[in-house]
């Protein structure tokens, strides 16, 4: 392994009570003073990622990281803490990045113009401003025939394909209602993303391995970025593949080839062929593939994909504080949602514990000589995104990593 991480300088969860009392109690519920200190955390870097937002890019309005990231950090602000002002920063900043929408054939939740459009409909919806709520809706259904087709070479993978659409179809429902956008539109994603990764499989001649095979770039990626993980993920999801017998026929068998990917250290590799046990992100490898793991338990009951999942969990934990710094893509915040994820399925508090080590580590920002992002404020990148995890961890049973997990 690699040594692209820093020593994870906590003692792992000993078992007793004395290793959690400061932090939560026995039902998962947060201390007064360990909550008080994420929350007033949050208040300080917010303060200072104001100030360096100042200097972004004013023509981004991408999720991943531009305008609409920041709009729905301040949107999942509200939801926790129910204060207006976060609403009232969340409209200012998607408004901004409706004004500049890409155009462009990204049409993905986190870096096309599907994200701008869903994170404004939620915050019109808040604001009750219902018109507005229902243009953005009908403006972001634009879109659905063409990534449905696929024209315009429409990849399948979450940053810039099919899945990402249909991600902010599925924010939609969750954030306004399950039926706001009829199930049959998810639907239809997932029947083109089927066939493309039957096409493909057919096309490498790897059906017997794996019936479904997706690429982007030419290359065959596993993570939950631009690979596999994250696009069975969703098509494991209940009720988003029609026909479930395709779902065992075809997704099943898909899955467990990742798992046959696995590293002897619990670790997945970024590409198919690639043997470099280098790379524990959101984005390659275990922290992205956990979420994938866990739904295949849920889908399919087998213990073998929690205990998959379960090692991932170790590989973040001895692998996860990364010199890249304290994001969500490719640091510390986003590879804490392991354990959040975890900790959910399971309930064990060694996960919770993991979580808020991790979540200290982020408490101490910039005191560890992480690399600064190239968009250091960002969602994804930059401070925004640790932001979002800390306060997440407030509510441990409903966090779910922002822009991806349902």
């Amino acid at each position: 392994m690699d040594t692209r991480a820093l020593r994870n300088p906590y003692p792992d969860y000993d078992g007793s009570p004395a290793c959690t009392h400061a932090l939560f109690d026995s039902h998962g519920k947060l201390t007064s003073e360990f909550a008080q200190q994420l929350s007033s955390k949050v208040s300080e870097l917010l303060a200072v990622m104001e100030n360096g937002l100042r200097s972004a890019d004013p023509r981004d309005c991408t999720t991943y990281t531009g305008w609409a990231g920041i709009a729905l950090l301040y949107l999942h602000l509200h939801n926790i803490f129910k204060d207006f002002a976060f609403l009232q920063r969340a409209l200012e900043y998607v408004s901004r990045s409706l004004k500049c929408l890409t155009r462009r054939h990204d049409v993905t939740f986190l870096c096309g113009d599907a994200g701008p459009l869903a994170v404004a409909a939620v915050v019109y919806y808040r604001l009750q401003r219902p018109q507005e709520t229902d243009e953005c809706i009908n403006r972001l259904l634009q879109y659905h025939q063409t990534v449905v087709a696929g024209s315009g070479g429409v990849p399948d993978e979450m940053l810039y394909g099919r899945v990402g659409y249909l991600y902010s179809l599925v924010f939609i429902n969750q954030q306004l209602g399950q039926d706001r956008i009829p199930l049959q539109y998810i639907q239809q994603i997932s029947e083109s993303v089927l066939a493309s990764g039957e096409h493909l499989s057919r096309k490498f001649r790897l059906q017997n391995q794996s019936p479904l095979m997706y690429e982007w770039y030419q290359e065959l990626y596993v993570g939950a970025a631009h690979g596999l993980a994250g696009i069975f993920y969703f098509l494991m999801q209940p009720g988003f593949v029609s026909v479930e017998e395709h779902v065992h026929r075809l997704v099943k068998p898909s899955v467990d080839h990742v798992c046959r990917l696995k590293f002897p250290t619990g670790n997945y590799p970024p590409c198919i062929g690639d043997d470099r046990d280098l790379l524990v992100h959101w984005c390659h490898g275990s922290p992205g593939v956990v979420y994938m793991l866990l739904q295949a338990y849920r889908a399919f009951g087998i213990p073998q994909y929690l205990g998959d999942a379960l090692q991932c969990g170790e590989v973040v934990w001895r692998y996860g504080l990364l010199k890249k710094g304290y994001g969500l893509c490719h640091g510390a915040a986003g590879n804490a949602y392991t354990f959040l994820a975890l900790y959910r399925q399971t309930q064990d508090p060694k996960h919770l514990y993991r979580a808020c080590m991790f979540a200290d580590w982020c408490m101490n920002y910039g005191k560890h000589g992480c690399r600064t992002p190239d968009t250091p404020f960002s969602l994804f990148e930059g401070m925004a995104g640790t932001i979002y995890f800390l306060a997440d961890l407030l509510q441990p049973m409903k966090a779910r990593f922002p822009a991806f997990e349902v």
